[in-house]
């Protein structure tokens, strides 16, 4: 009874061993690590289990909770988490020494491409920034503004985020302008149609401003990199805004006036007004054929429906039709009613 026991308890502990050694070289396999754009990093459990005579506990789970597995950067490191937490310089070498990458980053970097809508793709060589740097890879991946993970403007960029941290015109070339160095392939759109309600189109011609002018001095400043941008009134343009900037009566023709060279097809409409006294009518057609555009827009009227009425009163201090209507430039709204108001 006795020898069987002992044969059973030998048995379990047998077991027990062989489930310990199973389970030991499934949990000590060598973990790969991919990156996106560069060769997976390689962890052995071999290496650090020898170092560390076998005690998972070293890490598991004060460093890595196998329950809820989470990516970790290299600034995460260079603060002490994951394998920074003993790659300090002390214990094991650091993290953040550039002599070191080599150690665990196998390989060479791969290009990194940015696909963007309508401006082609940018693309970022390690192959190229790499000896420039001298291979101090923490360069860019210790500075949380170059390589923080999250998308960023070119209007960032000029201030000094992502790759404008370098090419700021004084490092490198400048991210403000230069948009084919990184753009391959980049052909800006021929006519951009801006549409309005109740105008005609206002055309604007890239292929036609980029014979005079370069894109770095309307993109930031002036307008931002992308579709959907702030719009701007004719109010706005006369007051040095959006193309008013340039379009000022100086540096070229004035936004207020001259609408059919960016309205094409342009032709405004009769304007009916309902009163209490019947209907009143301002024709476009006979007031262009003395006046231009901006003799009344954007002073007098503004480009848009809905605006700000004016009572006859007004109009008798010299407000809205009163303006000219004065009796002097023209016949005075204090009289002739039926000149405007189908009565």
């Amino acid at each position: 009874m006795k020898m069987r026991l002992n044969g059973v308890v030998t048995g379990i502990v047998s077991l027990v061993l062989l489930v310990a050694v199973v389970a030991l070289a499934k949990e000590t396999k060598d973990i790969p690590f991919k990156l996106k754009n560069a060769a997976p990093v390689i962890f052995s459990h071999d290496i650090h289990l020898k170092k560390y005579n076998n005690n998972c506990r070293i890490c598991h789970i004060a460093l890595f909770d196998l329950k809820k597995p989470k990516r970790f950067t290299m600034l995460d490191m260079e603060k002490g988490k994951s394998c920074g937490a003993c790659h300090t310089g002390m214990k094991a070498f650091s993290v953040a020494d550039d002599s070191q990458c080599v150690r665990c980053h196998k390989g060479t970097a791969r290009p990194v491409t940015y696909r963007m809508k309508g401006a082609g793709e940018a693309v970022f060589s390690h192959e190229v920034h790499v000896p420039m740097l001298e291979g101090k890879c923490r360069t860019c991946h210790s500075n949380r503004d170059i390589t923080g993970g999250r998308n960023v403007t070119m209007a960032q960029m000029e201030k000094g985020k992502s790759c404008g941290a370098c090419h700021n015109d004084k490092m490198a070339f400048t991210v403000s302008g230069n948009c084919g160095k990184c753009h391959k392939g980049m052909t800006p759109p021929k006519v951009v149609n801006f549409k309005m309600k109740g105008v005609a189109d206002a055309a604007f011609s890239h292929e036609f401003h980029l014979g005079m002018y370069k894109c770095n001095e309307c993109h930031t400043k002036l307008f931002a990199y992308k579709a959907g941008a702030k719009r701007f009134t004719m109010a706005d343009m006369d007051k040095g805004k959006s193309c008013g900037a340039c379009h000022n009566g100086k540096d070229a023709f004035s936004s207020a006036g001259d609408c059919g060279k960016c309205h094409p097809g342009l032709k405004p409409a009769k304007l009916t007004y309902k009163t209490s006294v019947g209907e009143a009518y301002f024709d476009h057609e006979i007031h262009l054929s003395m006046f231009k555009c901006a003799d009344c827009h954007t002073k007098v009227f503004k480009y848009r429906k809905g605006s700000a009425p004016a009572t006859m009163a007004d109009m008798e201090k010299g407000k809205s039709c009163g303006v000219c209507h004065n009796g002097k430039d023209a016949f005075s709204v204090a009289d002739d009613c039926v000149k405007c108001h189908n009565m």
